[in-house]
């Protein structure tokens, strides 16, 4: 009885409420997070349009799908909403399996052998390592209608240590030679997925293709 009276003048005076919502509590419960921005993400900007959309891509079995989305993201806005493509900033994410996938022909010509083995990707008519990028029509028309690449550096420097090893140029001069022979406008972030969630930060909604 004694007990249940403390406890009813406690609610009663107020000291129970002021225990469970303190004044530290409401403040963080009404604050909103805000991503801190770099520099070098800046480019996130640079992309005309008024919706975004970044495709995160990392294994050779599922790009074919990534591309398929996103030609359908640019079909659909522009029957279902009459937008045309400045209308939409799109970026197609490459990194672990996928990376060399935004590289042109003479590249998969040279060094499609190396490729191959790193992302254990095979044309599947010929079971032999492709000597052209496979999906390189389709992505050259997509980045036609405006969208860009973000390279995943990690995996784009694990290829010029092997390329390198293997011919003996060396890797600076491999990376330099794959960044001049991207499908379209490339940028090159540090990891593939600080590059997916800067652009999340930035106001792109992601897509997972796998």
């Amino acid at each position: 009885m004694q007990r249940r009276s403390l406890f009813s003048r406690l609610v009663g005076g107020g000291v129970f409420g002021s225990l469970i919502a303190a004044p530290g509590m409401a403040t963080a419960a009404g604050s909103s997070f805000e991503a801190a921005k770099h520099e070098q993400d800046d480019w996130f900007d640079s992309l005309p349009g008024t919706h975004r959309v970044i495709f995160d891509t990392w294994t050779h079995e599922k790009f074919r799908e990534g591309v398929q989305f996103a030609g359908n993201f640019f079909r659909a806005n522009k029957d279902a909403y009459n937008l045309s493509d400045k209308d939409l900033a799109v970026i197609m994410g490459v990194r672990h399996h996928t990376q060399p996938f935004a590289f042109n022909d003479a590249m998969w010509a040279k060094y499609g052998k190396h490729f191959s083995a790193r992302m254990l990707f095979t044309d599947p008519q010929t079971k032999q390592p492709p000597t052209t990028n496979l999906l390189g029509t389709q992505l050259t028309a997509l980045v036609k209608q405006g969208m860009q690449f973000s390279i995943c550096n990690l995996t784009t420097r694990a290829y010029t240590k092997i390329i390198s090893d293997a011919t003996s140029v060396s890797q600076d001069d491999v990376f330099k030679e794959l960044a001049a022979n991207t499908l379209g406008p490339a940028h090159f972030v540090p990891a593939g997925v600080v590059g997916i969630t800067r652009a999340q930060e930035r106001g792109y909604t992601m897509i997972a293709i796998g």
